[in-house]
């Protein structure tokens, strides 16, 4: 993200917002959807940008990263949070009462780790130094990608770094591999940076997904149906102008529009239909994904406690 041409706020102003907001009751204020720069979660600017939203109070706000979120959320400084899904569960085990009322995308080679020009392959990583937001799906990925490449986080120096901080780092040497995702990824393409592991090896793992505090939604249904109309619209629109949906979200993401359509290659949105199936009932495929996180996040230990995976789930109610 670093030298994107992007409106971003920091996390002292997503909590001034929130001190802001604090006076006028629950349903008179605006919706706020926190999110990171992600190809994922452009359809939402797209939306608000088309005017999608047909007008209601949702703000967007943009935070420098993951973290960020997670941390803004926490603070109550957010109604409503995309994140992933293992972001989700920690969120959860905190004890924060939150729904997730919508599946975003899933990452089919989105996220990936990026090593320096001449290293082969991510066994290559050992003895090295990997860049990570470790408190976000960063932790996931580079657990896995050790996991399934026969090594522990004890063969490799960990160096903490929020995504605004990974494209200099990597373009300064500071670091001889990157857990990221685009549009960073596109841009270290370009900047002689080797594809050393993606989630197409995971598939169907790295899921982004919107959450809506529990209280908020039962008092706000109408802004949340109104989001998730709008959101459906982008989709759309995407689906039947890629190119015009792409222009106008290269001016956040800082890449081409060519980048961008070959980005939104590693990314599947579901359909309105396929959010309903997946997400509805006891055999939906987002419980089995989530309990299958949440048996790999306590063996690796970025899980404390045993989440109820159905609880977190609103069935997904659309009007």
């Amino acid at each position: 993200m670093h030298e994107t041409k992007i409106r971003s706020f920091s996390l002292f102003l997503i909590l001034s917002i929130a001190f802001i907001s604090c006076g006028p009751e629950m349903h008179d204020r605006p919706l706020r959807l926190g999110t990171n720069i992600w190809l994922g979660y452009e359809p939402l600017y797209l939306a608000r940008e088309m005017n999608f939203f047909d007008k209601n109070p949702i703000r967007l706000v943009e935070a420098t990263s993951n973290s960020e979120v997670i941390q803004a959320f926490r603070n109550n400084a957010l109604d409503a949070a995309a994140l992933t899904l293992d972001e989700v569960l920690l969120l959860a085990q905190s004890g924060i009462d939150l729904r997730v009322i919508l599946i975003i995308d899933f990452s089919h080679g989105a996220d990936v780790i990026m090593g320096q020009p001449g290293l082969a392959g991510f066994k290559d990583v050992k003895g090295k130094r990997i860049g990570v937001e470790n408190t976000a799906v960063g932790a996931y990925m580079l657990a896995r990608a050790l996991q399934m490449n026969g090594l522990t986080q004890e063969d490799v120096y960990i160096v903490p770094l929020e995504i605004n901080e990974h494209e200099r780092a990597f373009v300064e040497k500071k670091i001889d591999a990157i857990v990221t995702f685009e549009p960073v990824y596109s841009k270290l393409l370009v900047k002689g940076g080797q594809k050393l592991f993606d989630s197409s090896l995971i598939p169907g793992e790295i899921v982004d997904v919107l959450i809506v505090r529990t209280e908020y939604l039962q008092k706000n249904r109408q802004k949340v149906n109104t989001l998730f109309q709008g959101w459906f619209q982008a989709l759309a629109y995407l689906e039947e102008r890629p190119n015009d949906a792409a222009a106008v979200m290269t001016a956040r993401l800082g890449i081409t529009v060519d980048q961008v359509l070959k980005s939104l290659n590693g990314l599947r949105f579901p359909d309105q239909t396929e959010n309903r199936q997946m997400i509805s009932g006891t055999g939906g495929i987002i419980i089995e994904t989530g309990e299958n996180l949440i048996r790999f996040m306590r063996e690796q230990n970025l899980l404390r406690k045993q989440i109820d995976m159905a609880s977190l789930i609103e069935n997904g109610r659309w009007e």
